[in-house]
């Protein structure tokens, strides 16, 4: 009914996906494709009230959502219904759960309020805050490699790492110049762009993390030493107000990074910094997107009020690969490269 703000796919069997619309209202979509067809329409199977979700990591029995009514509910799948809520001060923009987290479970919590909030779900108590921002949190990523470490991002145009176990401040502070205080004015020291950082994304072995601002730039960090890797992407344009839901795929070789770019899709190699294409599709600007390692697919929302789905195109043979499969005569010979038998021996 309005536009979407949000997906998640549930890690256990990669078959059911949430997705939060501006219009305060939560879709579960069975991605299941029973048609067997190539295009089909994913079925919604219910909806409920709120706005940004995302599921239990352990369990597709629970989900948790927040909005900008102020609260983070946590929900039972089976009822419908939450099971447990908190209040806060000001409108919430963003929430995460560690995907990997087995000695805790705790929700990062972004919102108006400069202190990112760590809500307990065993004792359901607000247990921590961490104190350091200077502006709105837009985004919160727990590491998917150690579950104690958590990126947070800022209108203060800085970018926090942070060990949840120290009482202390944060780990370090992204910057963008690597320390080289020469490129830098005195007022942007320590900064990771040079706007406001309303994306996060880590990547799936946790050894890099994203970021996107305001500035229309991407920047690949070493999440272990803070280094911006000077990846070049060019001008990555984000108009977003709220935080920007972007992804990294997985399984892939190399990998690529997802991130809306207006109406479209944009699609870049993560370390060379390339634009692949560009994916059309929307009719209005896209808001989010998720990737789904065990179909090799893509998932977008926008404000055209749709979820599409992206799947990959099998590469054409050559002209030469024509040329070579006719000379061998066989009709197998001219399957998709993919599935060529690549079997040699020293005796041919």
């Amino acid at each position: 009914g309005n536009g979407i703000n949000t997906l998640d796919i549930e890690v256990i069997d990669g078959r059911y996906m949430l997705s939060g619309g501006s219009d305060g209202v939560i879709v579960i979509y069975d991605l299941e494709n029973n048609s067997k067809k190539p295009q089909y329409t994913c079925k919604a199977i219910c909806t409920v009230g709120s706005d940004h979700q995302m599921w239990y990591p352990h369990d597709t029995g629970m989900f948790v959502s927040s909005s900008f009514d102020k609260t983070l509910k946590v929900w039972d799948t089976e009822t419908l219904k939450p099971a447990e809520e908190f209040q806060f001060d000001g409108n919430v923009y963003c929430h995460h759960m560690c995907p990997i987290a087995r000695k805790h479970s705790l929700v990062a919590v972004g919102t108006k309020d400069p202190k990112v909030q760590l809500c307990d779900l065993k004792s359901g108590s607000r247990i921590h805050i961490l104190q350091g921002h200077r502006g709105e949190i837009l985004s919160v990523r727990w590491s998917p490699r150690y579950e104690h470490i958590l990126a947070t991002a800022s209108t203060d145009s800085r970018v926090r790492v942070w060990d949840v176990r120290r009482a202390s401040g944060s780990l370090f502070t992204l910057d963008q110049h690597n320390g080289d205080k020469s490129k830098a004015s005195s007022e942007a020291v320590n900064t990771a762009h040079n706007g406001r950082v309303n994306g996060l994304c880590f990547t799936a072995d946790g050894l890099h993390l994203l970021t996107t601002g305001t500035d229309d730039r991407m920047r690949l960090w070493n999440s272990a030493t803070g280094e911006n890797t000077l990846v070049n992407y060019g001008k990555v344009v984000n108009e977003s107000r709220k935080g920007l839901k972007f992804t990294v795929s997985r399984g892939c070789s190399p990998e690529f990074v997802f991130v809306p770019c207006g109406s479209s899709v944009a699609m870049y190699g993560l370390h060379s910094g390339q634009l692949i294409t560009m994916l059309r599709g929307h009719y209005n600007n896209v808001d989010c997107c998720e990737f789904h390692p065990d179909y090799q697919e893509l998932y977008s929302g926008g404000k055209d009020c749709n979820v599409l789905a992206w799947v990959p195109v099998l590469r054409q043979p050559d002209i030469e690969d024509d040329e070579t499969n006719s000379k061998r005569g066989g009709a197998q010979a001219a399957i998709n490269p993919a599935f060529e038998d690549a079997w040699s021996s020293d005796e041919d």
